[in-house]
């Protein structure tokens, strides 16, 4: 036990750089973000349905967050020599760590710039979802999610790597593209979006330093615990300045940034070796909140014949809302909600895999019951038949 604490002890004092780099980017980039966007007028405007806040709000938060997760991303580049050196922990070469962790950069940057666009000129719906898949191609290329069917299959297949990666291409584009947008969806509220990530992230963290310390070693251990604090550091960085009421908004650029990296440390999670099945789905169930409300969302579109992709102001929180609960006792509920998943995520450490199965499937019905109840997924009227009082929010859904 005390080989362990010492050795936990050194990641500590190996890592603690990293998320106090991204915090303090992150909240000093949002500052002068904020003041740039309002001194040449790049505000997001109130049209009291999707986007129903009383007074235009500045937008540019999410270049913040993508600042404040990049310094935090070239500052572990520059450190891993540093990182690495870890007791009684096999040395990975830097050229893998350095060439994954750039093609990470460049992909988050891309859906930064393209959700920057978005926020200030618009993008059609296909175009972001062929950027996305464009994407997780690259993320394949790098190394990131190429071998993700193995977590299925719990296999080593004989096929060669040209079929390997053909049959991992369609889940990894599931998990891309579906993180990438579920984050997206739940910015729809002052403080969500930053403080749910936030702390999904520290239950991505928590795993990720298990597996750093008691797991057979990979090389791409480093990877996860610096994406989880890169993480953790940007959105809680931002947040101070989007709390209700929120004096700037992460917009898509934001959103997108925080769910592409959650997309990445999934599919990370997914290449844990022995037993990856179990780390996957654990990791899955600390993005459950995203995931739920995604799901949630194309039911209720599909219920209503309305455009998967078109946004509405009908998730969970907005419901939540419209029965009468504050904007920041909802936020509140949703970082409880965010909590309970994030815990039940890290149970993977301690149960046993067969009593997982059991605890998610359980999971999963409380909360299929709890929709029901609460009429979650009932079909929505029309926009124009439906007056909603304006209320804060955090951006657009």
């Amino acid at each position: 036990m005390s080989d362990s604490r010492e050795v936990l002890l050194d990641i500590v004092r190996a890592y603690w750089p990293i998320p106090l780099c991204s915090f303090l980017v992150s909240l000093v980039s949002t500052a002068l973000c904020r003041r740039f966007a309002l001194r040449h007028d790049i505000v997001d405007r109130p049209d009291h349905f999707l986007k129903p806040h009383k007074q235009p709000i500045p937008y540019l938060g999410g270049v913040a967050v993508y600042l404040g997760w990049a310094a935090g991303i070239v500052l572990a580049l520059i450190m891993f020599d540093r990182v690495t050196e870890i007791p009684d922990m096999p040395r990975p070469g830097p050229s893998m760590h350095v060439v994954m962790m750039i093609g990470i950069l460049v992909a988050v940057t891309v859906i930064m710039l393209l959700g920057l666009y978005d926020d200030l000129r618009t993008v059609s719906p296909k175009v972001k979802l062929g950027v996305q898949i464009a994407l997780a191609g690259w993320l394949m290329a790098i190394g990131v999610g190429d071998d993700t069917i193995v977590v299925l299959l719990q296999v080593k297949l004989e096929f060669g790597p040209w079929l390997l990666l053909a049959y991992s291409i369609p889940l990894t584009l599931l998990i891309t593209v579906g993180a990438s947008n579920a984050t997206n969806l739940i910015d729809g509220m002052d403080g969500l979006c930053s403080g749910v990530l936030g702390i999904i992230s520290v239950g991505f963290l928590v795993i990720a330093v298990h597996l750093h310390l008691w797991s057979d070693w990979h090389p791409w251990d480093v990877q996860r615990v610096v994406l989880s604090l890169a993480l953790l550091g940007a959105s809680f960085g931002f947040l101070p300045f989007n709390r209700s009421p929120a004096k700037i908004f992460m917009g898509d650029a934001g959103s997108m940034v925080l769910g592409l990296n959650a997309a990445i440390l999934l599919l990370l999670f997914a290449k844990s070796g022995g037993g990856a099945l179990r780390w996957f789905w654990g990791a899955a169930m600390v993005f459950g909140l995203p995931f739920a409300d995604m799901a949630l969302t194309l039911v209720r579109r599909w219920r209503s014949e309305r455009p998967v992709m078109e946004g509405d102001r009908s998730h969970y929180y907005d419901q939540l809302v419209d029965r009468g609960l504050p904007v920041r006792r909802v936020v509140r509920i949703s970082y409880m909600l965010a909590a309970c998943f994030a815990g039940l995520g890290c149970l993977v450490i301690w149960l046993r895999t067969r009593y997982i199965v059991i605890v998610y499937f359980l999971a999963v019905m409380a909360v299929a019951v709890v929709v029901k109840r609460l009429r979650l997924v009932r079909a929505e009227r029309a926009p124009n038949d439906r007056h909603e009082k304006p209320r804060s929010t955090g951006g657009k859904s």
